[in-house]
């Protein structure tokens, strides 16, 4: 689009605190597809949404709300959930933001399993109308029974057994038992959220602290080792980091496994699951009355995902473009 910033720029602007050896094996990996580099530029489209209208109240958001960033952790009483899994960029801002860049996830997804454009728009309706519906159900509900809401993985269940092919169904069964098996320790360096530009910093004294306070306004049930720490890391700087468990019965999808109808429920449980985080620390009441009743949210939003769909991979183009160059380098890990 005409003024816009370049992506290779902010792509490397944001790699700048990274450990210099990894940035490369990050590059390689954004080249290997559009949704893989989707997937590591959430800076991007955070510059490219905070240059759309806002159009209602803020929201705690996650910041990179993709669909794979939805996954299987487990409660401290050892029950698997589904859940948001990744708030390294969660700071308050406005409430599309996450939907749309789950939205644009699906459709990325949905054209690399070679989708029609129909299938990717009701998997994309679908999530959608599925945060929308949820979001008025528990504008009806009290504080407390919000708070402790929380999805289990039964739907999961449901959408392996009639909606995957027969190598996905196989992959939900073994994701579900091997994410029960799983389990150690992790300190991770905490960066400025890539959405601080745009929305503000933020009233934390560290990102180790709020990516941890977001994280447990938003999960249903959040690690009970979760917290933060500013350390001197090996280069001798301080650092921000916070501690979480690695593999605490974690699970991930594949997206390439699914077919369309089984897409579609994928993406009504990430809608439904990023319905139940946004209004614990908003006002779902305000957020349910601007949502509405009827479908002219789904439409826009699919059609906005499809847009940007085409961004993205326009972005990706260039990246390849860059290392094509030399103008950035990439390598794969040993």
């Amino acid at each position: 689009m005409p003024g816009r910033f370049d992506p290779v720029n902010l792509i490397e602007d944001q790699s700048a605190d990274r450990v210099p050896e990894l940035v490369p094996i990050r590059y390689a990996r954004m080249s290997e597809s559009p949704f893989r580099c989707y997937r590591g530029a959430p800076g991007v489209m955070a510059a490219d949404l905070a240059a759309t209208p806002v159009s209602g109240p803020r929201v705690q958001l996650c910041g990179d709300a993709h669909m794979l960033n939805s996954r299987l952790p487990a409660s401290p009483e050892r029950h698997l959930l589904f859940d948001i899994n990744d708030f390294d960029e969660t700071l308050p801002g406005p409430w599309e933001w996450d939907v749309k860049r789950l939205a644009t996830s699906l459709v990325i997804a949905g054209r690399e399993n070679g989708y029609t454009d129909r299938e990717r728009a009701r998997v994309v309706r679908a999530a959608v109308r599925c945060h929308r519906e949820q979001m008025r159900r528990f504008a009806g509900m009290r504080d407390l029974d919000v708070w402790y809401a929380r999805q289990d993985v039964d739907p999961l269940r449901a959408v392996g057994s009639g909606a995957l092919r027969a190598r996905g169904r196989r992959q939900v069964a073994a994701a579900l038992a091997k994410a029960r098996t799983r389990g150690s320790l992790q300190a991770k360096a905490a960066g400025a959220s890539v959405l601080a530009a745009h929305v503000g910093a933020g009233g934390h004294a560290t990102d180790g602290e709020r990516v941890v306070a977001g994280q447990r306004l938003m999960q249903a049930a959040s690690d009970i080792f979760l917290g933060w720490q500013r350390t001197q890391g090996l280069d001798g700087r301080e650092r921000d980091f916070y501690v979480r468990q690695l593999r605490d019965w974690k699970g991930v999808a594949e997206p390439s496994l699914m077919v369309p109808p089984g897409k579609g429920k994928f993406g009504e449980l990430c809608g439904a699951t990023l319905a139940r985080a946004q209004p614990r620390p908003g006002d779902r009441i305000a957020l349910a009355a601007h949502l509405g009743r009827g479908a002219v949210l789904d439409w826009a939003v699919t059609r906005f995902a499809e847009s940007y769909a085409d961004q993205n991979e326009r972005d990706h183009r260039a990246l390849l473009d860059a290392a094509g160059t030399g103008r950035v380098r990439t390598a794969r890990a040993a």
